[in-house]
């Protein structure tokens, strides 16, 4: 008793009657580090923490690809406006993968995870839609895990409501940046071992915009382990 804050970072309580044990326990708020069915609200800091309420109890913080894209996608939707679109995070193997062809529930991962590309799903791309309400419905995804230790790559296709360039998208993109503490903007010719321990939730990769009419493919990397 007499806990402000639970920080629930254990994977295992991602669900508001299973977090709620810790209000009963006497806590006063509970943030998840992770998706969270039925929490009072889901919160990426730097997109939608001014929604915060002082009645909101258990909180989630969403996952790495959410807090990856939606910074991303408030801008492009915000500046261009998004009808549709299609994200893949091509994400580093994580701990519920296995290193040998194993029995795992999910045939996919039950898969090496250091020998192979592997298709699997994630609820990212839908879950912008609890953090921007206006995009609920427009965004899904797929995730590919690859076999790299840690940064992932979000790769979002988004029909605009408009035709734009490459420069003006990467112009909007350079613009936010600049008074975000949580998206980056990167120019130079990085690869993903080059992101480790970046504490931003997403870099926005310039070098690889690509334009077609209303049709933009952009890539932006994240430090999945850095929460």
């Amino acid at each position: 008793r007499g806990i402000d804050v639970v920080f629930e970072c254990t994977g295992l309580f991602t669900s508001r009657d299973k977090a709620a044990a810790h209000l009963t326990a006497g806590a006063r708020k509970v943030i998840i580090s992770a998706p969270a069915s039925g929490a009072d609200a889901t919160i990426v800091y730097g997109v939608n923490h001014d929604t915060l309420r002082q009645s909101h109890q258990i909180i989630s913080s969403a996952s790495c690809t959410t807090n990856c894209l939606a910074p991303v996608a408030q801008v492009l939707h915000r500046e261009l406006g998004i009808e549709s679109g299609l994200m893949t995070t091509i994400h580093a193997y994580t701990n519920d993968q296995n290193l040998i062809d194993v029995y795992h529930t999910d045939p996919y991962r039950a898969r090496s995870a250091t020998q192979s590309m592997i298709p699997s799903k994630t609820g990212a791309a839908e879950a912008v839609g609890l953090v921007l309400p206006e995009l609920a419905g427009k965004l899904t995804g797929m995730a590919v895990r690859v076999p790299v230790i840690n940064v992932s790559l979000v790769d979002l296709t988004v029909t605009l409501k408009r035709e734009t360039t490459a420069e003006e998208v990467n112009a909007l993109m350079k613009e936010a940046s600049q008074h975000s503490k949580v998206l980056g903007y990167n120019t130079l010719p990085l690869v993903s071992h080059d992101f480790n321990h970046n504490p931003l939730s997403s870099i926005f990769d310039a070098n690889h915009t690509k334009v077609s009419g209303k049709l933009l493919k952009v890539l932006s990397w994240y430090d999945n382990r850095m929460g």
